[in-house]
């Protein structure tokens, strides 16, 4: 997600777009809903321009910041905002509170939160393209971070050689991803189970329309398409096949190389932070697909990331 970075530097202009972003409508008193009065600042934040005010008919204090999940925060505008860009961009959190000068333990207690925002406001409804692709892939991550007192359960070793298809229980759940060929749209989710033991209807057919075409590599897991309502053609890589022209018009469109390269990507992103714990893994991938989608910070994004109150009608 591409999130400009001039205007942070600036504190005054920082306040400013996050007082527009928070509250659209103009700051109000949150208990009475009355208008602010300028001249009842009740205190001015040292080294901030952030300005508490006390409402003059409840006589309750208020900021910008009442309602959100920042309501007492000590940091600048300047900090918030590059803290989002931070989780936006996948950045780890140990880097982020080093470069911030932060307490590791609280970003990562906002590194759950902020990606558990993005996945609430993910779009759950079915990709409007007559033809998708869909592939699955297998993302290691254990229990990082928890204790491990089982000593018959030891911790995940890096570079583990599991054969076979992983699960949630072997550390290595399933991502399944799928992507429309004109919205350029993407859909992920993480599974539980095998792929083949995993249902298609947990997946691909909630994201799908009625009547479209997917496209997959052999996997058996996708055998039930065809009885859910939807067309199937699969390459077959184990046949050497990377992409394959079924209809006779020099194009190949039997081929799943957009998820597959989607897959890449993801990752890429989760990388740094050289592990996940498997239990926060969804909101990881959701972050990743929402960032995918939305590609460039909008103002409805960032309301969402900040936890506006109005984030949900957004």
């Amino acid at each position: 997600m591409d999130f400009p970075i001039l205007d942070l530097m600036d504190e005054t202009a920082g306040y400013q777009e996050l007082l527009d972003l928070l509250h659209p409508d103009g700051l109000t008193g949150p208990r009475c809903g009355g208008g602010r009065d300028r001249d009842a600042v009740h205190r001015r934040r040292d080294g901030s321009p952030v300005v508490d005010y006390r409402c003059r008919d409840c006589r309750r204090v208020f900021s910008a910041f009442t309602g959100t999940p920042w309501p007492g925060t000590h940091r600048t505008p300047a900090r918030i905002l590059l803290i989002l860009r931070g989780f936006t961009k996948g950045a780890p959190t140990a880097e982020l509170a080093r470069e911030l000068k932060a307490s590791r333990p609280h970003r990562l207690e906002l590194r759950h939160a902020v990606p558990a925002r993005a996945a609430a406001a993910a779009d759950g409804a079915a990709l409007p393209d007559g033809a998708v692709e869909a592939d699955e892939l297998y993302r290691n991550a254990g229990k990082k971070g928890g204790p491990h007192r089982d000593p018959a359960d030891p911790p995940r070793r890096r570079a583990d050689q599991a054969t076979g298809h992983g699960t949630w229980d072997t550390d290595r759940p399933p991502v399944c991803g799928v992507t429309g060929r004109h919205s350029g749209r993407l859909a992920l989710r993480v599974g539980r189970r095998n792929w083949a033991a995993e249902p298609v209807h947990r997946t691909v057919v909630p994201r799908t329309q009625p009547g479209a075409r997917v496209y997959t590599d052999e996997g058996s897991g996708y055998k039930p398409l065809g009885a859910a309502g939807r067309g199937h053609a699969a390459v077959n890589h184990n046949a050497g096949e990377g992409a394959r022209d079924d209809d006779g018009d020099g194009i190949r469109e039997v081929h799943c190389n957009t998820p597959e390269g989607i897959g890449t990507g993801l990752r890429n992103s989760l990388r740094p932070s050289r592990g996940v714990n498997k239990v926060y893994l969804e909101q990881y991938i959701k972050m990743f697909e929402w960032s995918y989608n939305v590609k460039a910070v909008t103002a409805a994004s960032l309301r969402i990331l900040l936890g506006a109150p109005a984030a949900a009608s957004g």
